[in-house]
């Protein structure tokens, strides 16, 4: 019996120790998680602290920057008025100063000069009839931006209407013919605008309206100059243009292979042939029959060249650069040698979106109606008279 007292209490002692182990263990475990608790509230309370510093820290530095762009960008803004500023006074400068002649001549040459050039010109094409010439841009008004990067858009160059008609892409069949000018600038896209649907696709942007007539460029497996009526809605003529070997006209506008301009004289044709690959022709078309008159090979080259425009036979190419820059007049070449390239002023357009992808001249109102990069120009000129002999 006494046995078996002493082997309860072994059994209480044991059970009592082993309970006091566990409570033991239950108390350091709540102790270790409590401080693991309390060092995580602590930790998180640093962090959240921290990143509220750092935001207000980027927040103040996003402010800054803010700041810095605006002045930079108003900076910016004033460096380019003042080069704007000095290229116009440059431009002005250049046409107030002429190159002095740094050698006397004599009078009897210079006589015999002008006998020898006066004889050339009566060789030359006789029928012109203004003696107009370029002498800068005078103001440029941008209307709008529709359709694509290249184009060409004009009202009748002979003053028959005063609507406005867009050539919109390099090859399509379609002209949207608006009534005028204020319908085109107040509407959304094409919206007021009629469909003038012709008979085959043009190519380029070399075209032109004159006299109610659409004279637009076909190409297939030759260059044809097709004119298309706008009241009758057919084609009145068309002609197989007479010289083989047809490469694009301007460097930089690789899709115009011909480019048609209207100046006081009528209709004329811009071009480039294999046999002088480098540098641009033209010729005097008859408005009428669509028959080449006289044809004449200029010294403009087509490298770099954009476009071109003729204002009384004085054929005007535009160049630019690959990298896009500032448009300028480099060429000019005049069919009755009045104006030569030294003789010329050096013109600049204003810097604007990219390179013009047409330039028509409207000698009714002597102004220039660009495309570049989707935006419809105007260029208001500034003309003088051609240096007579």
């Amino acid at each position: 019996m006494r046995g078996f007292v002493l082997l309860l209490a072994l059994v209480y002692s044991a059970t009592a120790q082993h309970q006091a182990l566990i409570d033991y263990l239950e108390r350091r475990l709540l102790a270790i998680e409590q401080d693991r608790i309390s060092l995580w509230q602590e930790q998180t309370t640093r962090y959240a602290s921290e990143l509220r510093e750092l935001k207000q820290q980027m927040v103040s530095q996003l402010e800054s920057l803010d700041k810095e762009k605006e002045t930079l960008r108003m900076t910016l803004d004033g460096v380019g008025t003042r080069v704007d500023r000095v290229e116009r006074e440059l431009d002005y400068l250049e046409t107030q100063n002429g190159a002095q002649p740094c050698v006397d001549v004599d009078d009897k040459l210079i006589e015999q000069q002008v006998t020898l050039v006066k004889e050339k010109q009566k060789a030359k094409y006789f029928k012109l009839t203004c003696s107009d010439m370029i002498s800068s841009i005078k103001a440029m008004k941008i209307l709008k931006r529709v359709g694509g990067p290249k184009g060409m858009w004009t009202k009748d160059a002979g003053g028959a209407s005063g609507k406005v008609y867009i050539f919109n892409g390099t090859a399509e069949d379609t002209i949207n013919e608006f009534s005028t000018v204020q319908d085109f600038t107040r509407s959304a896209g094409f919206s007021l605008s009629t469909d003038l649907k012709i008979p085959s696709s043009w190519k380029g942007t070399g075209h032109v309206v004159y006299n109610d007539h659409v004279y637009y460029v076909n190409q297939e497996e030759e260059i044809k100059v097709v004119k298309f009526d706008t009241k009758n809605k057919s084609i009145t003529d068309s002609v197989v243009f007479p010289v083989q070997d047809h490469v694009p006209v301007y460097g930089l506008n690789p899709e115009t292979v011909m480019d048609l301009a209207v100046d006081e004289e009528g209709l004329w044709a811009i071009f480039a042939t294999r046999q002088n690959e480098r540098h641009i022709s033209m010729a005097k078309m008859d408005s009428n029959s669509l028959d080449v008159e006289q044809m004449w090979d200029t010294n403009c080259p087509r490298e770099n060249a954009e476009t071109a425009f003729i204002i009384c036979g004085t054929l005007y190419v535009v160049y630019n650069t690959k990298q896009v820059g500032r448009s300028r007049v480099q060429c000019v070449f005049d069919v009755n040698d009045l104006v030569t390239n030294e003789e010329a002023p050096l013109v600049y357009f204003p810097k604007r979106y990219g390179f013009h992808a047409s330039l028509k001249y409207n000698p009714q109102e002597q102004l220039l109606y660009a495309w570049d990069d989707g935006y419809q120009i105007l260029y208001k000129l500034s003309m003088k008279k051609k240096l007579e002999i």
